[in-house]
């Protein structure tokens, strides 16, 4: 099973390693990874997605709290929430492939911020499934390159994230 897990930690040197370092040495796997500053200077906000039971989750949360930096755990799949990843992708785009990238990008309601003659550079956003439907939606052969930020997401109501 899928989860994103939301973790407020203290905004120093070395605190994202203790957090990869806890998920190498149990041998889970970060699927996507995700970390900025809070509008708390002194904390980070970090969004991992994993895939596990919700035994191995159960450790994994145990294991966090342990941490000296790490403030507070959530689990963001447990209850309702919004998740959103950005992507950018360099297409090919010369003759007749031009007007089926633009027609694919308006489509996934994406935006192209960049036009050269034979390429585009395409901005989506949405969720992680959104984003691979895209990417399957298209021609392997057309696709150059592809950036994305990994899953940022939030709960929603009274779920909040905070000390």
């Amino acid at each position: 099973m899928r989860h994103i897990i939301s973790i407020l930690l203290e905004n120093e040197s070395g605190a994202l390693s203790h957090v990869a370092g806890l998920f190498a040495a149990r041998g889970y796997n970060i699927e996507s990874l995700t970390v900025a500053p809070t509008e708390d200077k002194s904390l980070s906000r970090m969004n991992i997605v994993t895939h596990g039971s919700d035994e191995v989750l159960e450790q994994i949360t145990k294991q966090l709290n342990k941490l000296v930096n790490v403030v507070k755990v959530v689990d963001l799949s447990e209850a309702a929430h919004v998740e959103r990843e950005l992507m950018l992708i360099k297409v090919r785009a010369a003759g007749r492939d031009r007007e089926e990238m633009k027609r694919m990008s308006d489509i996934f309601r994406g935006r192209i911020l960049d036009v050269t003659d034979s390429t585009y550079i395409i901005e989506l956003t949405g969720t992680s499934a959104k984003l691979d439907s895209f990417i399957n939606a298209l021609d392997a052969g057309l696709i150059l390159e592809t950036a994305r930020t990994g899953v940022s997401g939030i709960g929603r109501n009274d779920r909040i994230l905070k000390v």
